[in-house]
């Protein structure tokens, strides 16, 4: 009896063990927290953070919820604040010890200002206006509130209402506007400019405001025609100007009220905010720090009247440093490598809370102060996650077929073993303005780490275009859609055949967006070298895609910089259904059915190409309700599987499961 115990007991452990070592699955995948902001307190002892719970896929078909939780750096507990519903615009209150917050719960009519003590006790609906409140700003003293919300429809006396409501296009579409409210007496003021906000920050001394205008609230004009003024509180209307133009990030006041600095474009040519500056509260035009700065400035907090704290990426790893408001005295720190870090909170004291990542682990909160030598790691959203065996991962830069080097990641097989060959998956980012860092890299999208589990090596390419290596580099794809960047992949494809890592013959690719744009064109256009695709909001006729899409102009000054009717037949041939006929590999094409920036009919295009011209077998799945990716929780689950069970089927052979 005591023999079949003792077998029993290691036949359990055995398999306790077995499955300790699992990779990543799906369903693993559809369940990962991470922590998506984080704010501290300006005296250093609270971190106010939000955290991502994603809803049950096999229950409910919702976005995930963002909790508030409070972490007490005094006793290093963390706590949960506010769950009821999904928050944001989390901060503390000047002058009060007391976090605010948005949120919409149940029976309010629209997203609502709520307030709570941070001694504990319930959260209060502190402030409601008549249409939902974007975005926020306490004034130093805590005792005025500028906010910017969707205009108030006027009211239609008197007018019938009718049984059916046609869709006016691009018309009627409310502004948002901002407001500035005294606390005390509960008097509401709104700021005299025209046009839509984006953006407002109160000066430190109280006296003035930055604002961000675009002049419509179509997305084109936000992304290309924002403004900035500077504002008089108490005559809300605008006495300078900063003489910017292109894209427009973050902006805020030096501790002085003489200066603002911004995260901005170049000028209107440059596809991302990513360049430093500081202006004048005078107005005129502003000042570029760190002039060949080769990186992509993302984040900053003034330190003092003349330093800023700031974060930056630079090629796949993330830089936090230093730099004096007139560019002198740039510094980085050292002892932030291991990181990759999204954003930073900075406290009066020096104390930093980071979000990070890591090839281990999704977003966590990390503290640092100058007292330490590396960022200590204060949450573990998924202990679990110690109990998978996750594929290692590692920065590759090689040579395009041109001389140009190129940078990207690229996860090995959980399984790895030296001197294979292994199936490979090609993850291709959108933008072209954006790139894959360091960090965790597996998201539903991404596959990553779940591929990585069932023997795939995984490459993540930044083609020439991407962020983190300089203005000139991301402007090295502009007017060439398909043409060098595109050649990059495959370049990068080939370095890992040569390498004896990749199997030439079982090569997959996948992205979406911009990265879905790829897929199609490899898909098609280098057919011969890719034996499965995975396409996801792409774009496959530039000049269809042109008519459809919300950002015509962006992709006119940033991308294309030429017009779609100038030449036809030149974006015509850029486009993956032109060689749709060549098509030879088994292409799986997803779209969410209510995007409006790649519309879905880029993805019906495809398809009926494809389907109609070859024998090559061709999918179409739209997602209801979904837009430019999915937020809901089935309809992500869903993306996984059946994109890791067509790479099965096409890459390895396995039969596809339902």
């Amino acid at each position: 009896m005591n023999k079949k115990i003792s077998f029993l007991f290691l036949l359990l452990l055995s398999f306790s063990l077995i499955q300790a070592q699992a990779g990543l699955s799906a369903d693993d995948v559809a369940r990962l927290q991470s922590v998506s902001s984080a704010v501290i307190s300006n005296d250093g002892n609270w971190i106010a953070y939000t955290k991502v719970v994603p809803a049950d896929p096999y229950k409910e078909n919702k976005p995930a919820r963002l909790e508030l939780h409070l972490y007490n750096l005094a006793s290093g507990q963390s706590s949960p604040f506010f769950t009821r519903s999904s928050v944001g615009g989390v901060a503390f209150r000047p002058g009060h010890n007391t976090v605010t917050f948005l949120a919409r719960q149940e029976g309010d009519a629209t997203r609502s200002l709520y307030e709570a003590p941070l001694a504990g006790g319930e959260a209060q609906k502190a402030y409601a206006f008549e249409t939902g409140i974007a975005s926020y700003q306490w004034s130093a003293d805590g005792k005025q509130l500028a906010f910017i919300a969707t205009q108030p429809k006027a009211k239609e006396e008197g007018k019938a209402k009718l049984p059916y409501q046609p869709i006016l296009y691009e018309q009627n579409t409310p502004y948002s506007r901002a407001y500035l409210l005294n606390w005390d007496d509960k008097k509401l003021r709104e700021v005299q400019l025209p046009g839509n906000f984006q953006d407002i920050q109160w000066s430190p001394d109280g006296k003035k405001l930055a604002v961000a205008v675009a002049p419509t609230p179509l997305v084109d004009d936000s992304y290309m025609k924002q403004s900035v003024h500077v504002v008089d509180a108490r005559s809300l209307e605008s006495e300078a100007q900063v003489e910017h133009s292109g894209k427009l990030g973050k902006i805020a006041w030096s501790t002085d009220s003489k200066r603002l600095a911004m995260i901005a474009g170049a000028d209107v040519h440059d596809p991302t905010a990513g360049r430093l500056f500081v202006a004048s509260a005078q107005g005129g035009k502003p000042m570029k720090l760190q002039q060949g700065f080769q990186g992509k400035f993302e984040d900053f907090q003034w330190v003092d009247a003349n330093t800023i704290q700031f974060l930056a990426s630079e090629s796949t790893a993330a830089t936090l440093g230093t730099i004096k408001a007139d560019g002198t005295g740039f510094q980085r720190m050292k002892n932030t490598d291991q990181l990759d870090i999204s954003s930073f909170s900075r406290a009066a004291d020096g104390k930093l809370a980071l979000l990070a990542s890591s090839p281990q682990f999704p977003f966590e909160l990390f503290l640092l102060d100058t007292k330490m030598a590396s960022p200590k790691r204060l949450t573990d959203n998924n202990p679990w996650l110690a109990g998978k065996k996750l594929g290692r991962q590692e920065a590759i830069t090689y040579k395009a077929r041109d001389g140009l080097e190129i940078e990207g990641m690229i996860i090995y097989p959980t399984d790895e073993k030296p001197g294979q060959r292994y199936p490979l998956i090609t993850v291709v980012h959108g933008g072209p303005e954006s790139h894959y860092r360091n960090g965790w890299l597996t998201t539903y999208g991404n596959l990553g780490q779940m591929a990585a589990a069932e023997g795939y090596l995984l490459f993540f390419p930044n083609y020439r275009g991407s962020t983190g290596r300089g203005l000139e580099f991301v402007l090295t794809s502009q007017g060439d859609p398909a043409g060098k960047e595109f050649d990059d992949i495959v370049d990068g494809v080939d370095y890992l055949i040569e390498k004896g890592l990749a199997d030439r013959d079982k090569v997959g690719v996948t992205g979406g967006s911009y990265g879905g744009y790829a897929t199609g064109w490899m898909a098609t256009r280098y057919s011969d070298r890719f034996a499965a695709g995975v396409m996801f909001v792409g774009i496959s006729n530039n000049v269809s895609k042109w008519g459809t899409t919300d950002i015509p102009e962006e992709e006119y000054l940033v991308h294309a910089r030429s017009r779609i009717w100038e030449d036809y037949d030149f974006w015509l041939k850029r486009s993956p259904i032109y060689y749709a006929d060549q098509c030879k590999t088994p292409l799986l094409i997803m779209h969410g059915a209510e995007d409006p920036r790649v519309h879905p009919s880029q993805s019906m295009e495809l398809y009926r190409h494809i389907k109609t011209r070859t024998d090559t077998p061709v999918n179409l799945i739209l997602y209801p309700g979904e837009g430019h990716g999915n937020r809901n929780a089935t309809a992500r689950l869903d993306y996984s599987l059946r994109a890791m069970g067509w790479f099965n089927q096409y890459l390895k052979g396995q039969e596809a499961k339902p």
